[in-house]
């Protein structure tokens, strides 16, 4: 298991388009994968789970990844989550 605490840098932060875009992303891996902000978590795999917890710009989370393609789900997780843009 890898836990990482990560400042969001996208501008829009996990809303609608870059939620989508992070999901995607999420679900391309075999892990399991959790987002947690301030006392709530959610799947990162859950739009609804990730759109509940509210997250800005600017905001500081815990990523948390746990499965055999840990290592590449968390560099490229944090990659998306750390760029300013919300390409694919």
């Amino acid at each position: 298991m890898i836990t990482k605490e990560i400042t969001i840098k996208n501008k829009t932060g996990l809303q609608s388009k870059s939620a989508a875009v992070f999901i995607h992303k999420a679900t391309s891996f075999k892990s399991s994968i959790w987002i947690e902000k301030e006392e709530r978590k959610a799947n990162a795999k859950s739009l609804l789970g990730l759109l509940s917890l509210g997250i800005d710009d600017g905001s500081k989370v815990i990523l948390t990844v746990e499965g055999e393609d840990e290592e590449i789900a968390v560099k490229e997780l944090e990659e998306h989550l750390v760029s300013e843009t919300d390409d694919v």
